[in-house]
């Protein structure tokens, strides 16, 4: 079969072009697109060892199979490295999050506490301009400066609450149902008292102000984009 693969980010620019396209048998794995793509393109053999890849809009491991027809995508891993100095967890998904996966992440010996927000999709919006009731939300990111944001927030956390430990922030893409879990904020302390309820709410209030992603609320009969109120200036920059 003939394989579409997007690029993003530095491996994007490696090979000069968004979309790369390889022959490739149904049913391998992840770990042989890997080997496949560093021999069909040698440009991209520094970096594709350490990156993330998706299939179908989802982490893979390099025991996941790819099947004809699946969205596969190749970008550099969102966090972790010099720029962070505590454990970080960043995700645009469309599956929910797991509680326990986000905690292993930011759980060290010095802490703690994990304080976590978490919103959900609500039936009824009782808002002007909106409709009465909704049965569905659309969202939409802008992905790359999306997780970029996330990044920018967990620095402010720790400039303004410099007690607390690790961020994780997630915001789901894709149609969600109602209950369905929309944003996750989770702020790792030693203690509770150390701010991170504090950075928790601080973190969920950027979540809403700068990382780009939109939602559509949808009813029975009808569909509206929502826009906000805040409008980022290039002090919201970093």
């Amino acid at each position: 079969m003939e394989l579409e693969i997007r690029l993003y980010a530095t491996l994007r620019d490696k090979v000069g072009k968004a979309r790369i396209s390889l022959a490739f048998e149904e049913g391998k794995t992840v770990k042989e697109l890997v080997l496949a793509v560093k021999d069909q393109y040698p440009m991209m053999s520094e970096g594709v060892d350490s990156a993330v890849v998706s299939v179908n809009r989802a982490f893979a491991t390099f025991d996941t199979p790819i099947n004809e027809g699946d969205e596969i995508a190749m970008f550099p891993p969102v966090s972790g490295g010099s720029d962070f100095p505590h454990p970080t967890y960043f995700a645009l998904a469309e599956e929910a999050p797991d509680l326990n996966e986000i905690n292993r992440a930011l759980v060290r010996p010095d802490v703690g506490a994990i304080v976590t927000f978490a919103g959900a999709v609500r039936g009824e919006t009782n808002r002007d301009g909106m409709p009465p009731q909704t049965i569905e939300l659309e969202y939409e990111s802008y992905s790359e400066m999306a997780l970029e944001r996330m990044g920018q927030i967990a620095h402010e956390i720790w400039e303004k609450f410099p007690d607390v430990k690790g961020v994780a922030i997630i915001q789901r893409v894709g149609r969600l149902a109602v209950s369905d879990a929309t944003t996750l904020v989770a702020c790792a302390a030693g203690h509770r008292d150390q701010g991170a309820f504090e950075a928790a709410r601080y973190g969920i209030d950027r979540l809403k102000e700068i990382v780009p992603v939109w939602k559509k609320e949808i009813s029975h009969d009808d569909s509206v984009w929502v826009e906000g109120s805040y409008v980022p200036t290039a002090a919201d920059n970093r």
